[in-house]
């Protein structure tokens, strides 16, 4: 079947584009090859049963923390190649990125993308992505770990999709959310409007998932493990300076990065091009003294904003299973657990939040072990 490679228009401020189509063969090597490559470890997935035909969607956004300016952001529709035309909707949240395009509508540059493709959408699901702000297309600069941004990137690209989706005559059926990392946080923040606005979800499903960033970073800052990731420095660069940006808080990055290594930072954040060995590794290098004592962080502009970017406070309905890894150097046990906690915390317990241990695995390797855990269970009744 041809396809239109040039962007088609299907509704004011959404068009989509045919990227490519990967067949059976292609799907199964980011199974049994390129993702142990990724994860360090190995993993058996069910193969993939149907090529899948990729497109890339540009749509209509706003950002909400600065006033609902107007926007436009990209994402990431995988179609199964078959017969049928209706299918059950998983929306992927992809995690922390280096380069502006590791997202989910550049496939080839993502290979979290790249396994949720060859798993679901190679299986009978739809899969859609978005690239969040200031990633793919986007001309903003990166809203990293800003919530309502990342709730309003989702929830517009999932309309935006069901606006494709109406155009190339496929129904979608059910809607499952999953998410890595900072998309795992995504995610539940996803989950928390998507009840809010009253739209069903089946079942959501996490992979160190960071569901409070004030735990996440006082945990580096004053409680650091043996086996904390060298990449930790990064988190704080990117929020710091995303909050300075998205709040509207000038100065927020420098009131906290030491003037040593402000201006790398800058850079790394602004995804320009820079030796990554020169980006510290030590946060008392890159984080200035005061911010670890936490009275100090809890009451400074950066702490405060930090404070609010959480998504586990609310009654949730939706079931909920939030995986962990017992070795992941970024996210601890105790976080990874936190969501269930709180649910059950509540009288008598909620229960339909569920912490589920991967072992001892890393932060990529339990990404990787969860997602076929994901599937089983989405699968399921």
């Amino acid at each position: 079947m041809a396809e239109d490679t040039g962007p088609v228009q299907v509704v004011s401020g959404v068009k989509y584009e045919f990227l490519e189509r990967w067949d059976v063969d292609r799907l199964n090597k980011v199974l049994e090859t390129d993702t142990p490559a990724f994860s360090g470890i190995p993993v058996t997935y069910s193969p993939a049963r149907n090529a899948v035909r990729l497109y890339r969607v540009t749509y209509s956004s706003v950002i909400p923390e600065r006033g609902n300016k107007p926007t436009v952001a990209t994402g990431l529709i995988a179609v199964p190649d078959t017969e049928e035309t209706s299918f059950p909707t998983v929306s992927y949240q992809h995690g922390t990125v280096y380069g502006k395009q590791q997202v989910p509508s550049f496939p080839e540059q993502s290979p979290e993308t790249a396994l949720m493709i060859a798993q679901f959408a190679g299986q009978g699901y739809l899969l859609i992505g978005a690239d969040y702000f200031g990633l793919g297309l986007s001309e903003e600069p990166e809203g990293y770990m800003v919530k309502a941004s990342h709730q309003q990137a989702t929830y517009d690209m999932l309309m935006a999709s069901r606006a494709v989706l109406d155009h190339l005559k496929i129904e979608s059926t059910k809607l499952f959310l999953a998410g890595w990392s900072q998309g795992g946080f995504v995610t539940m923040a996803f989950l928390e409007k998507l009840e809010s606005a009253g739209v069903a979800v089946e079942k959501a499903a996490t992979a160190s998932a960071p569901v409070d960033v004030s735990m996440a970073l006082n945990g580096f800052l004053n409680f650091p493990r043996k086996n904390d990731a060298t990449w930790v420095p990064t988190l704080f660069i990117l929020s710091s300076f995303a909050f300075e940006n998205y709040y509207g808080v000038p100065g927020l990055a420098r009131s906290l990065i030491t003037d040593e290594e402000y201006d790398v930072s800058k850079k790394a954040y602004e995804r320009q091009p820079i030796d990554p060995a020169d980006v510290p590794t030590d946060l008392r290098k890159l984080v200035r003294p005061d911010y670890f004592d936490p009275q100090f962080f809890a009451a400074s502009a950066y702490g405060k904003l930090v404070a609010e970017a959480h998504a586990y406070r609310w009654v949730i309905k939706s079931p909920v299973r939030n995986y962990y890894g017992e070795s992941d150097e970024a996210i601890s046990t105790g976080l990874g657990r936190l969501a269930m906690t709180y649910q059950q915390a509540m009288g008598n317990g909620n229960p339909q939040v569920e912490a589920v241990s991967t072992g001892e695995t890393t932060h990529r390797g339990t990404f990787a072990t969860a997602v076929p855990q994901w599937k089983t269970w989405f699968d399921g009744p």
